[in-house]
């Protein structure tokens, strides 16, 4: 499991405002967490393509915002996603809870289709990631803002794991 706390702090470290999405199960604990945090704010969608939307806006008026959302909800906000933060070149960073990534491995039974459009989505949108699995795997989220700054682009994070 990845410690919401740990991500929180990567989160304040790198100076985030305002974290924007819509919470799941994956990530409920995170928003949690970041709800009580006095120095972000947490501004919820109705659906994710908004987010984008929002972020961007943030990310124009002088903030550093961060889209929280469900790989299901960035399959939803593709056309979103591309009129804003990658046409505006937004250097965005996309925390992305991967839904069904357990399930890619398995021989038997079937998959969670979610699960199997993720990658090949990110990458025809050209979105960098790194999967996260574990607290180990917290150096990712700093190498996806060094990313999003360098090429003024998004980049990605997929956790996998339940945050605690």
């Amino acid at each position: 499991m990845i410690s919401a706390e740990k991500i929180r702090d990567q989160l304040i470290s790198h100076g985030v405002t305002h974290v924007v999405g819509l919470p799941d199960n994956l990530f409920r604990a995170l928003f949690e967490l970041l709800d009580a945090e006095p120095s972000i704010e947490v501004i919820l969608v109705s659906r994710e393509g908004e987010a984008f939307a929002i972020a961007a806006g943030l990310q124009v008026g002088g903030k550093t915002p961060v889209v929280l959302i469900q790989n299901t909800g960035l399959l939803e906000s593709g056309d979103a996603f591309r009129g804003t933060s990658w046409r505006m070149e937004i250097p965005q960073v996309i925390l992305l809870s991967f839904r069904g990534y357990a399930t890619l491995a398995s021989k038997s039974g079937r998959k969670d289709s979610v699960a199997e459009f993720t990658v090949p989505t990110l990458k025809a949108w050209n979105i960098p990631y790194e999967i996260m699995n574990t607290d180990e795997d917290l150096d990712a989220l700093s190498r996806a803002f060094q990313k999003a700054q360098s090429t003024s682009l998004p980049a990605a994070v997929a956790i996998v794991e339940d945050t605690r």
